[in-house]
């Protein structure tokens, strides 16, 4: 199915089924709006479900594997095999991400969208082996974007047939930082020195070649701002592609997909551009270290949960926030209400 018409799909979020998840948080037998943004999750999470009995069990982190040839600009301390070796780990238990999946309850399934190396055990949903260096031409064509954003999709859909109520959104790739800053840049008009940063830890000399990188190829391929799938092809990457889908096929099974940090931020983004209805069906959690963490943030209208500073992408931010998803979840569940425990509820003046 075409991106296109997973778009025609997406449905507003169910603002009555939102209205009773509140009303069911204000009847518990605590502060009015006690637990915040945990409460605001919920109420999110109830309107794309459809209902105030909101059901997160079964969980999944989807990782998009893909190589960038921006790396021949010197943008990234480590080569184009980190990223296979990576995905690799991730079935093998042996990274961040495997490690808080396992303690959040969380499945993970890496996919390869555009590895320049082929792994025997990870799936593969790529059209090419990593993409071109956008810093000399277009990163990829405009229909290897459009069949990676469908990637996305599929796995979005195969997920939610599988029973998945919700899904984090991770990517693993070297450059790819730089990728997000290109298009970062173009989506919200940005200088690209504010928008880039020293991703997995440049020196300032490879911080100066990354926004040199970054500058260059927006200047070589002119994206067109108002064509978000444009930008994609001429800045962008294979795996920001494929959660660009992620994020719009979420929107489509009504299932809730949690953002990362600046990467997967950067897809949310191209994807309400693509689809302003899917940003409803989107969770926020963390706040990158990136220097366009924030601004992305501010352009999807979304005010993270967390805020430590985290910068490790593999989707390790959006996992960090099952745990307590699932902890306000049990207060949702199972406290008392005030009429329960006979006490007068209390009154809103908000």
């Amino acid at each position: 199915m075409s991106y296109l018409d997973t778009i025609r799909q997406i449905n507003p979020a169910d603002a009555e089924a939102a209205a009773r998840c509140r009303s069911r948080w204000n009847r518990i037998a605590k502060p009015l709006y006690g637990l915040g943004a945990l409460e605001d999750l919920l109420v999110r999470i109830a309107a794309v479900q459809g209902t105030e009995k909101i059901d997160i069990q079964k969980k999944a982190l989807v990782i998009f594997c893909a190589d960038n040839g921006v790396v021949a600009e010197g943008v990234s301390q480590t080569g184009q095999d980190t990223t296979a070796v990576v995905a690799e780990n991730f079935l093998d238990g042996r990274t961040c991400a495997s490690i808080l999946c396992r303690r959040a309850g969380a499945d993970l399934f890496p996919v390869d969208v555009g590895m320049a190396v082929d792994t025997p055990r990870v799936e593969k949903r790529k059209c090419r082996c990593g993409t071109s260096n956008m810093a000399g031409g277009p990163a990829m064509s405009r229909q290897e974007a459009d069949s990676s954003v469908e990637a996305g999709i599929a796995k979005a859909r195969e997920l939610a047939k599988e029973g998945y109520r919700i899904l984090a959104a991770g990517e693993m790739g070297i450059g790819n930082t730089t990728t997000s800053s290109a298009v970062a840049s173009v989506l919200l008009g940005r200088e690209p020195a504010d928008m880039t940063g020293r991703g997995a830890g440049l020196s300032a000399e490879g911080l100066r070649k990354k926004v040199c990188a970054v500058r260059r190829a927006i200047s070589i391929n002119r994206p067109d701002p108002a064509d978000p799938v444009d930008v994609l092809a001429k800045v962008g990457g294979f795996d920001i592609a494929a959660l660009t889908g992620l994020f719009l096929g979420g929107a489509a099974c009504r299932v809730p997909v949690v953002i990362d940090g600046f990467i997967s931020g950067v897809a949310a983004l191209l994807a309400v551009r693509m689809a302003p209805s899917c940003a409803a069906y989107m969770l926020p959690s963390h706040v990158s270290g990136e220097p366009g963490g924030r601004a992305v943030m501010q352009a999807l209208g979304l005010s993270p949960v967390l805020d430590a500073g985290m910068h490790l992408g593999e989707g390790a931010g959006a996992v960090t926030l099952f745990p307590l998803l699932d902890m306000a979840c049990d207060i949702y569940d199972h406290m008392d209400t005030f009429e329960e425990i006979h006490v007068g509820q209390y009154e809103d003046y908000a």
